[in-house]
């Protein structure tokens, strides 16, 4: 072992460090902070009691599928993936002959390291089609509810409508985590490809991830916007009286 295997091997630690801490950091913030996934809860909640109440409800079952649609894009582009790198696998040294003639080519990595980086790329994408295809099954979960849904004129209690609503919200919640679950996938092996150029490039570029990652959900201009909404109803009802409430206090987000 070379002192550039053991700088390898600690940068492989570092991304899986910074990705499942980062997911761990996440899922425990949004619980006492406002953040996308936090806030779209409260959203989804609303949706499913505004549904309830309609009685065409093609329109819903018209934005579920283009839910699953986008996530189906996804999925399909992991396999495409995943196939191109098995490929690669096939014929790892033609393509560590084309890298090195690159500009800026790491002239210490090796043939087998290359493979290595390769097979921790095509991990993550395994992972990204485990997770995204989770996700569209729980969509379609979502479908079968909307189908098995109360008419708006049932006689059914107000209490059990809103316990209607709340658990079918819970599971678009779900989809949408297992969804982004797999979008951080595809961010951050992104920044596993300036790994075959230089290992402080990618540890650097790891960290960059993390950086986009939390901008984005937690202090980015649509979730200022996605607030504003909130703040304004709040203003306006009380917390027992709107569904769009504080997400800072609701026990149904997890």
């Amino acid at each position: 072992m070379t002192p550039y295997d053991w700088i390898n091997i600690g940068a492989a630690v570092w991304l899986f460090v910074a990705w499942i801490g980062y997911a761990r950091f996440a899922r425990r913030r949004a619980r006492t902070d406002h953040c996308l996934a936090s806030v779209l809860h409260v959203y989804r909640k609303t949706w499913m009691i505004e549904m309830l109440s309609r009685q065409n409800r093609i329109a819903d079952t018209a934005l579920i599928a283009s839910l699953e649609r986008n996530v189906s894009f996804l999925a399909s582009t992991s396999i495409l993936i995943i196939a191109g790198l098995v490929t690669i696998m096939a014929s790892i040294d033609k393509v560590y002959i084309t890298l090195s003639a690159l500009p800026f080519a790491n002239d210490n990595m090796t043939p087998r390291q290359m493979q290595l980086k390769v097979i921790l790329l095509l991990l993550v994408y395994v992972y990204a089609f485990f997770t995204l295809t989770w996700a569209l099954r729980q969509y379609g979960f979502c479908s079968i509810l909307f189908g098995a849904a109360p008419a708006h004129d049932a006689q059914i209690s107000e209490e059990d409508r809103r316990r209607y609503a709340v658990s079918t919200a819970k599971i678009i919640d779900q989809a949408g985590h297992s969804y982004n679950y797999g979008l951080r996938a595809y961010y951050f092996s992104l920044a596993v490809l300036p790994w075959f150029f230089n290992t402080w490039l990618f540890i650097a570029a790891v960290a960059v991830v993390v950086g986009v990652l939390y901008r984005r959900e937690f202090h980015s201009t649509t979730l200022r916007a996605l607030l504003r909404e909130i703040n304004q109803r709040e203003s306006q009802d009380t917390a027992a009286d709107h569904p769009l409430v504080s997400t800072r206090s609701d026990k149904d987000f997890e």
